[in-house]
């Protein structure tokens, strides 16, 4: 992790919050390759849901979210942590998260911690004008539902996906970016028939593994926990957790809940009306029945609901870890490389100059990088230091895939040579050929 960690600061991928008076703990700014990363990540979700798919719409909904929302959603009344105090050092632990250090005599009785934010709305600040920053993106999902339907016509099965922020007051934030109090959530709520369930259950449960191989953590890395008990969450009837060991331990990258009725069923009025199987408040502030017609009974049925749900700062982190390597080179040194998947580099190519100073070989760089960045692919640099080793170094430690040089055979000839960040192997193309080359090699 501390290796990670150093080489998120130092190459600009990311930075602790606030750093110049101390810090903020548990939260984090994405520097210039973070934002990069991130937004490739989460581009290649939306387009495996929304794009790829004909099944699913998308959905932005606001962060500020008004009380009942949260109240009919359970959250109010659960959505907490156990708290105690050492009376020793002073600090404040989660109940299941006290240090060794911490002698059991020392400790308070444990009290519940709401790990929601609450915000006041309107110029008045009594306390009665409130809004929660959202804890998932979940329920605007759900609130939204009728709308949705009303406005594509979709019939079951269907999903809405949604990535977005979400805010929890966590009593430790903790491993870097893993645990934090900011975090984007990609999260999609599929919709589906009563008595289909846990067959797409099942089928999101393997969807979701191939997703995460694609983004280049490998299935074999991933261990499928069936959460029992206890640890079930109130509106759950199955949940499945595909775990990762990050760095410092095995933990959740993302779950997979089937969420039966409970949450249609709990906004929605007339309750008794609507069949709904999960136990449910009753609601009477709700003015929309969250339901959908059969077409072949016009009987009207409440969807149980299959939530994948991913951290976006969990998948990054997964995904730095899986392709960070130390590699010992043939004349004894060592090169870092992130071999990352292309589409998620942060840079997709580097244009360097054999000389820094050269006016017409720097500008020979803008121009083709000019041309490829023209198609859209992702970003495109020119690496303008003049020393071409320090170069390819710089961008292997930071994942770029290609590097392409421009020398005097550019010039000459009107050709350039192509590195490949993984093998090393260079080769030597047409300037004309350069935009084919890069968009093959992205995308085939």
């Amino acid at each position: 992790m501390e290796e990670l960690v150093a080489l998120c600061k130092r190459r600009g991928f990311i930075f602790q919050s606030s750093e110049i008076y101390g810090g903020l703990q548990g939260l984090y700014d994405y520097g210039p390759l973070g934002v990069e990363l991130k937004n490739n990540l989460k581009q290649s979700w939306w387009a495996s849901m929304v794009y790829d798919r004909d099944d699913i719409e998308g959905l932005d909904a606001s962060i500020l979210t008004h009380p009942d929302v949260l109240k009919y959603s359970g959250h109010e009344d659960t959505f907490s942590d156990p708290m105690v105090d050492c009376k020793s050092c002073g600090e404040r632990f989660r109940e299941d998260q006290v240090p060794d250090y911490c002698k059991e005599e020392d400790l308070t009785e444990p009290r519940q911690f709401n790990l929601m934010f609450k915000t006041n709305v309107g110029p008045v600040d009594d306390g009665t004008n409130f809004a929660y920053l959202r804890p998932e993106t979940a329920q605007q999902i759900f609130i939204n539902f009728k709308n949705i339907v009303d406005s594509t016509s979709r019939t079951l099965p269907f999903g809405i996906a949604q990535i977005g922020k979400a805010f929890r007051n966590e009593i430790t934030p903790r491993n870097f970016i893993f645990r934090v109090r900011e975090f984007e959530q990609m999260e999609l709520e599929f919709f589906v028939h009563p008595g289909s369930d846990e067959d797409w259950h099942k089928k999101w449960v393997e969807n979701r593994l191939n997703w995460w191989e694609r983004q280049g953590v490998p299935k074999e890395k991933l261990e499928l926990l069936h959460v029992t008990g206890e640890d079930l969450a109130h509106y759950s009837k199955a949940t499945v957790d595909i775990m990762y060991k990050f760095p410092h331990g095995l933990e959740e990258l993302e779950g997979i809940a089937n969420r039966t009725d409970f949450d249609l069923g709990s906004h929605s009025k007339n309750q008794e009306d609507l069949g709904i199987t999960a136990k449910t408040a009753k609601n009477n502030s709700s003015n929309a029945k969250l339901a959908i017609q059969d077409l072949k009974t016009n009987k009207w049925v409440v969807p149980y609901v299959i939530e994948p749900s991913a951290g976006v700062e969990r998948g990054f982190l997964a995904i730095l870890n899986e392709s960070y390597k130390v590699e010992k080179l043939e004349n004894g040194k060592e090169r870092v490389v992130l071999s990352l998947k292309p589409h998620l580099s942060p840079i997709k190519a580097a244009i360097i100059p054999l000389k820094k100073n050269n006016v017409e070989l720097v500008d020979l760089a803008y121009k083709l990088k000019n041309k490829l960045q023209n198609l859209r692919l992702g970003r495109v640099v020119v690496e303008n230091t003049g020393n071409i080793g320090k170069s390819y170094r710089k961008h292997d430690e930071i994942g770029t895939p290609l590097c392409i040089t421009v020398d005097f055979d550019t010039i000459e000839k009107d050709k350039v040579t192509v590195r490949d960040r993984d093998t090393m192997d260079q080769k030597t193309i047409n300037v004309s050929e350069a935009s084919d080359f890069f968009r093959d090699y992205l995308i085939g």
